[in-house]
């Protein structure tokens, strides 16, 4: 009999075994987790912010950002996460390519400073995720938004898995995210090319769900409110059903979706729902 696995079991790296040091004088981080309050209650934003080296994955990026997400996991009360950046013009840069100027082989392959630690923790959050992409996302940049299970963008936006002009391939996720996003053939092209797309084009092959004039975290915050009217449970199984049946034949990914539904039949949010939908009223759905 096909075993569920229930990503919350996957092992992390613990804070206390991060250590942050801040290459800088400034005191500030270059990720930051913002939960919001009142009607938007259950959305947390996480807000890259290293203008100067326009959000690559530095050492301190990644270090930071491994923290955030390790403490995200086991948050019951974070029901979306939208990723966004403070810096103008750029989402996310790819890796700090200085910084590996000095990397021996052993650092490219072993280093716990990779993005891959990043992009692979978000893409198994237990609740939805979305990159509001405004400005370049490059290489591990287009990886992390990769990631996301939703992902907006500027018509205007930059996109690109650059990395063959470099003479490596993508190694955060990449390989195997733009291929389910886009198919086979047309990742392929944009992977052996290393081509930027805009955002309005990448919405055309589905590598975005929307493209806008501007201000994609608008749209992002948009969608974070409709999930926020659904059930919270729901939502997280939905997630697993369906990121556990992409990699699975038809009849193994259904068993999956009902494993799935078996955990919210017994769920109080289940006879909330039939309730209100009695009563005629909005459903105060409460995550049991």
């Amino acid at each position: 009999m096909l075993k569920l696995v229930n990503p919350l079991l996957f092992s992390y790296i613990r804070p206390s075994e991060i250590p942050i040091r801040l290459c800088s004088a400034s005191s500030k981080l270059p990720v930051k987790l913002e939960k919001l309050e009142n009607e938007n209650k259950g959305i947390a934003l996480l807000r890259m912010d290293l203008p100067e080296k326009k959000n690559a994955f530095s050492a301190i990026m990644v270090k930071t950002f491994r923290k955030i997400l390790y403490d995200l996991k086991f948050d019951k009360e974070v029901r979306v996460l939208i990723l966004k950046s403070d810096v103008p013009g750029v989402f996310c840069s790819g890796a700090d390519l200085k910084e590996r100027l000095n990397f021996s082989v052993d650092d490219f392959l072993n280093s716990d400073t990779h993005p891959k630690y990043v992009t692979h923790e978000v893409a198994k959050l237990p609740f939805p995720t979305i990159a509001a992409i405004e400005g370049y996302a490059l290489g591990g940049g287009l990886e992390l938004a990769l990631a996301c299970d939703i992902r907006v963008a500027t018509n205007e936006a930059k996109l690109g898995l650059v990395e063959a002009k470099l003479g490596i391939i993508p190694g955060a996720g990449g390989t195997q995210w733009l291929s389910r996003a886009v198919g086979l053939s047309l990742a392929k092209e944009l992977i052996f090319t290393g081509r930027m797309i805009t955002g309005k084009d990448a919405a055309e092959i589905g590598l975005v769900s929307h493209a806008l004039e501007k201000d994609a975290f608008s749209k992002g915050m948009e969608i974070a409110k409709e999930i926020l009217k659904t059930g919270p449970i729901a939502v997280r199984m939905a997630k697993i059903a369906i990121d556990q049946g992409a990699q699975m034949d038809i009849n193994s990914g259904l068993t999956v979706e009902q494993q799935c539904y078996a955990q919210v039949i017994p769920t109080e949010d289940r006879v909330e729902a039939l309730k209100a939908f009695s009563e005629k009223r909005t459903p105060v759905f409460k995550g049991k």
